[in-house]
């Protein structure tokens, strides 16, 4: 498994501002530690920092196939978890941290960043975004898969890198 962690500040998002909640009210409660935000954790191995609208979807299209369906898991994607504002209901998987391995297979898998779900840019770690550029500057058999998580973050996010 290729290590896909650099660390840079924990609560920083894309766009170099604060690191937004990807969880709100009425949705499952996401982050690696449940906490709603895709921090960096070191004991964190999926590296959960792509902050992803699973509800995003359009009919018709390869959208309509979700996140989990795509990258082959089991449809926690469909479920219902703890809420956020209601530690006592279930609520949804919507807005939701996704490891960086699993989000760069679902772009390759899905045909290209046009038709993955959304980005929640202000949700989603910079520590993704630096890990993308480290793995798409080395040469491998993932080099491709990384290079296009990387140019997907950055089209959708409006970033700009020299890799």
């Amino acid at each position: 498994v290729f290590n896909l962690t650099v660390t840079a500040n924990a609560s920083t998002n894309v766009n170099g501002g604060d690191l937004q909640r990807c969880s709100s009210d009425g949705m499952a409660l996401t982050g690696f530690t449940r906490n709603g935000k895709c921090e960096e954790y070191n004991s964190d191995a999926g590296s959960h920092h792509v902050c992803i609208d699973l509800s995003s979807v359009s009919s018709g299209s390869s959208q309509s196939e979700n996140f989990c369906t795509v990258t082959g898991q089991s449809d926690w994607c469909s479920s219902q978890m703890d809420c956020n504002d209601n530690s006592g209901a279930l609520c949804p998987v919507q807005h939701w941290c996704v490891c960086q391995w699993a989000f760069a297979s679902y772009i390759q898998k899905a045909g290209g960043c046009q038709h993955i779900q959304n980005i929640q840019c202000d949700a989603t770690n910079i520590n993704a975004w630096k890990a993308y550029q480290v793995a798409a500057s080395e040469e491998g058999e993932n080099e491709s898969k990384f290079k296009d998580a990387l140019n997907c973050l950055e089209s959708r996010c409006g970033l700009t890198t020299s890799v």
